[in-house]
């Protein structure tokens, strides 16, 4: 699956962004599908994820009450809205999916395609 990524850009501390990430191919329904982020000189970090059938949804605890995750199958999208931005939430972030487990997972290595990243950045 071929993953695009958008809905980054420039926020100011409190203020909020929907990211969106795009899957082509029709079988969409078939992969879970994860958010996370690199930061400037820090590793790439989990976010949050969604099953396949989006009915469990898993969050790191730094964005629990502020991100939501949601799966639409029909359209082949994941987006992510963000509320309540701090500068630490900038980053580039990146959408990615698996085919290989119908669970909501953290684990970088259950994620087999990736897009190319969007970048948020928080001003504060």
């Amino acid at each position: 699956v071929q993953l695009q990524a958008s809905g980054g850009g420039l926020v100011q501390a409190g203020g909020s962004l929907r990211l969106s990430c795009a899957a082509s191919g029709r079988t969409f329904s078939s992969y879970t599908m994860g958010w996370f982020r690199q930061a400037p000189g820090k590793d790439r970090e989990f976010v949050a994820a969604i099953s396949r059938s989006g009915s469990t949804t898993m969050y790191a605890d730094f964005v629990k009450g502020r991100f939501t995750v949601d799966k639409d199958n029909a359209k082949n999208t994941v987006s992510l809205r963000m509320n309540g931005l701090k500068p630490e939430d900038t980053a580039v972030y990146y959408c990615a999916a698996s085919g290989t487990v119908y669970y909501a997972s953290r684990r970088e290595t259950d994620f087999d395609s990736w897009g190319q990243g969007t970048l948020v950045t928080v001003s504060s």
